[in-house]
């Protein structure tokens, strides 16, 4: 179980936000297999305040799709406290602040991990959000810009000081990226300093892995990213682990499918079929990461343009399996 302000989880691991991956249609996957909290895309909260269509859309959320957080960028108080009028219109139960995000085009600019270099200035942004917040507030941030300047310590002693009810830390610089490997002693260093909830994330890629993160840093909670991608099972089997029972067997071609055609079902409704079909053919990739001889499929997913075509494409898949199981036991 896992506690942040008012918010109780009943396991304590969560879909990490992840732009341009974790729209709806993607959440409400990850939903039947077990996500207890979810994260929106990362949203600029400049757009936010300027009520952007693309950006209402992100905001967009049903029912099922709760608990939920909405994850902020920016480097601006101003700004967050605009997006906040429109985000109080909407019922989010966490704000996250990002101060994590690696990608050129945003620390150019002074937000995402760029903010790591400026404990003071993420701290007074964090109160404020917290002064005006009509949510608990939270953080993600990594262990420092580069290996020279490992700060997370520090940045982490200032966002509790601020007022953030949990603090989610990513185990790698923004120089790696996302490569390289977690720094779990990093991790256990925040862990310690802190009183608030500490989420981990980075290479939470299987249960093995995940029970790793929390054997090695003594986290109180996990956020899942790339693991979730194309593997919705994952918060299944986690919760499993959780709650002490048998690993469930892995999912079959048929169960495969089935949640496939699903998806693909959410995102064109969601979308509409041309955008739909455009948005989810990455979702495919990511479905059949791993199966033997399933390039030529991919190749043919990347030149669909209907809902009909690329369902076609998916019936594929059980031939090509079951051809490939046939073959194996022959």
């Amino acid at each position: 179980m896992l506690k942040i302000g008012d918010l109780i989880l009943p396991v304590p691991v969560m879909l990490a936000p992840m732009a341009g991956i974790t729209d709806l249609p993607f959440r409400l996957i990850t939903r039947k297999f077990g996500a207890p909290l979810a994260f929106t895309e990362m949203i600029d909260a400049r757009a936010i305040s300027h009520r952007e269509k693309r950006t209402s859309r992100m905001l967009s959320s049903e029912p099922d799709d709760t608990p939920l957080g909405v994850q902020l960028l920016s480097s601006d108080e101003k700004y967050l406290i605009k997006a906040l009028d429109v985000i109080g219109e909407h019922q989010f139960d966490l704000i996250d602040l990002n101060a994590a995000c690696p990608t050129p085009k945003i620390t150019r600019k002074g937000k995402g991990a760029a903010l790591l270099q400026e404990p003071r200035k993420l701290g007074q942004m964090l109160k404020t959000l917290v002064q005006y917040s009509p949510a608990p507030v939270t953080v993600k941030i990594r262990t420092g810009w580069d290996a020279d300047s490992i700060n997370a310590r520090e940045v982490a002693l200032r966002a509790e000081e601020g007022g953030v009810r949990a603090l989610f830390i990513h185990g790698r610089t923004k120089a790696q990226g996302y490569a390289g490997t977690v720094d779990y002693r990093v991790i256990r260093e925040v862990k310690e300093a802190l009183t608030i909830p500490v989420i981990a994330s980075g290479d939470n890629l299987s249960v093995h892995s995940v029970k790793k993160m929390f054997d090695e840093t003594g986290c109180d909670g996990v956020a899942i990213a790339r693991g979730a991608l194309g593997n919705p099972w994952i918060f299944r089997d986690v919760s499993s682990l959780f709650r002490h029972d048998p690993l469930p067997p892995r999912p079959d071609i048929d169960e495969k499918i089935a949640v496939i055609k699903a998806h693909l079902d959410l995102t064109i409704s969601y979308y509409g079929e041309e955008r739909g079909v455009g948005i989810f053919r990455k979702f495919f990739v990511w479905y059949t990461r791993g199966l033997k001889g399933t390039k030529p499929l991919r190749d043919k997913a990347f030149r669909t343009h209907t809902r009909a075509h690329l369902t076609a494409v998916v019936d594929e898949l059980r031939t090509l399996q079951n051809r490939e199981t046939g073959e194996r036991r022959d």
